[in-house]
């Protein structure tokens, strides 16, 4: 699965959710931060989930209907687990992803908003 992970996640994760067979980009490599719609819309022009911590990008895919290709947030995770949480969604969830769902993943649940149009 091709992911795009926001500055605010972890950058370790990254190394974990490569191993786990995703191809990664993470937006702290990127010389700015362009902001929340301009990644969601990087995101989904290039087909990647986008992983985040940040609940704004929900807001946008859901109040707003702004179109993206699926999104995993966590919330409540130490740094440290941010990796495997998000590698173990994007495993387990990958097909809802596919369809634009938005996966909410926190230390004792996970919550699935099915995806609208398949955007």
């Amino acid at each position: 699965m091709r992911v795009l992970l926001d500055a605010c996640v972890w950058s370790g994760a990254r190394q974990t959710i490569e191993s786990a067979g995703h191809e990664v980009v993470w937006v702290g490599d990127w010389n700015e931060d362009p902001g929340d719609e301009q990644i969601i819309d990087r995101a989904h022009q290039e087909g990647r989930v986008l992983v985040t911590l940040d609940k704004d990008f929900g807001e946008l895919a859901v109040v707003r209907g702004v179109a993206h290709s699926g999104i995993v947030r966590l919330v409540g995770l130490r740094a440290v687990a941010q990796g495997a949480a998000a590698a173990a969604a994007l495993g387990r969830y990958a097909d809802e992803l596919s369809g634009g769902a938005i996966v909410t993943v926190e230390p004792t649940r996970v919550r699935v908003r099915p995806g609208g149009s398949g955007e």
